[in-house]
């Protein structure tokens, strides 16, 4: 007997979540989160780099130290890529593989820049090859130089070689 009393308003309830549901047929079902660019593995052929995410990530860490924040330069950026692809191609971690970074700055137009380079082989993601120049004192010592305002970041992946992913960082003022 009670089900039958209880039974009008149980109705009444099941029409009005259906026309809620027709009133409001745009509700998008929550989009799942997504990985933050530092966290995307540069192993394989066409990884894209997320230099945005690297600059923030590194700007962080220096204001955390009282520094400058340091801003994506696409001069840089290709500064970068060239000497990361140089690197993968002789499969030889070197500052100088494609000569000094001052001759290479010069020449790239950034004369009179006061600059600093890390690289790196063997990392996976951003980072882990922020956590690796972290670690390393020389490295922490590039990462957080004085005056530093514009960055560029490339990974080259080799699959041919012991370490896959040659990386290049260079800061300058």
């Amino acid at each position: 007997m009670v089900m039958t009393r209880n039974l009008p308003a149980l109705v009444a309830l099941l029409a009005l979540a259906g026309c809620a549901a027709e009133t409001f047929p745009e509700n998008p079902a929550p989009t799942p989160p997504t990985s933050p660019g530092f966290y995307a593995s540069m192993a394989s052929p066409g990884a894209k780099i997320d230099a945005q995410g690297a600059a923030e990530m590194i700007s962080l860490y220096r204001r955390n130290h009282g520094l400058e924040t340091v801003a994506v330069d696409s001069g840089l950026m290709e500064e970068a890529r060239r000497q990361a692809e140089a690197m993968a191609a002789a499969d030889k971690l070197s500052h100088e593989v494609r000569g000094t970074l001052t001759d290479r700055l010069n020449h790239a137009g950034y004369a009179k820049s006061r600059a600093v380079e890390n690289v790196s082989a063997g990392y996976h993601t951003v980072a882990e090859a922020f956590s690796g120049w972290r670690d390393s004192p020389p490295h922490n010592a590039n990462m957080l130089a004085r005056g530093m305002t514009r960055m560029g970041i490339a990974a080259v992946y080799n699959p041919r070689s012991k370490y896959h992913v040659f990386w290049t960082l260079v800061m300058a003022n």
